[in-house]
């Protein structure tokens, strides 16, 4: 189901996110060649990945075909009714867990947070402003949501701090800017590959 409803996203996504990345990439291009600042590729790609992030976020959550409606304020209550086993459980919770945790760790990346108070009060304001909307445009307010999307945050903020600690007990070579870009540009070629032999954009056929 997971899978299914980012398939869905993606497709919803795609013309607009096209668009916008060329767009990005060429002003910030001319912007680094004009102020002949260094061009460091996996900085670059990381935030073109978290804008991408972000407006998949937006297809999904004012997506009005994959949610209900309503308004719950009872802590707990829509997520104690599911079964942990049931896909509604990997869709609701599990979803919601995973879909805030790149925003807590590329926002904690960006502003470089040292207190899980920082990204806790972040992901608060961020999922609070995507409940109030999702139920000014028809879908449901729910205060489970909120928690998970706060969690999940949580989540990546411990993923950022992990990752660094991890990062300044590497040896010297691998901390080198040069392994990043190499890294960076496979993930880059196997999302291509991807996109390409499933034909999920549809230009292949």
């Amino acid at each position: 189901m997971i899978e299914n409803t980012l398939n869905k996203t993606f497709m919803s996504v795609w013309p607009m996110l096209t668009i916008f990345l060329v767009v990005i990439i060429s002003i910030r291009l001319a912007y680094i060649l004009i102020n002949k600042e260094k061009f460091v590729f996996y900085k670059e790609f990381l935030g073109l990945i978290f804008i991408v992030y972000i407006l998949m976020l937006f297809e999904l959550v004012t997506n009005r075909d994959l949610g209900g409606s309503g308004i719950n304020i009872v802590p707990f209550q829509e997520i104690s009714r599911y079964n942990i086993h049931s896909e509604y459980f990997k869709y609701n919770v599990i979803g919601n867990l995973v879909m805030f945790l790149p925003f807590g760790y590329f926002v904690s990346r960006y502003i470089k947070a040292k207190k899980i108070l920082h990204i806790f009060s972040l992901s608060a304001l961020a999922s609070l402003t995507i409940e109030f909307v999702q139920l000014q445009i028809g879908r449901a307010f729910d205060i489970d949501d909120i928690i998970l999307n706060i969690v999940g945050g949580i989540c990546g903020f411990l993923l950022y701090i992990g990752l660094n600690a991890i990062s300044k007990h590497l040896p010297s070579i691998f901390q080198k800017e040069i392994v990043y870009n190499i890294v960076c540009i496979i993930i880059v070629v196997l999302i291509g590959y991807y996109l390409i032999s499933s034909k999920a954009l549809g230009w292949f056929s």
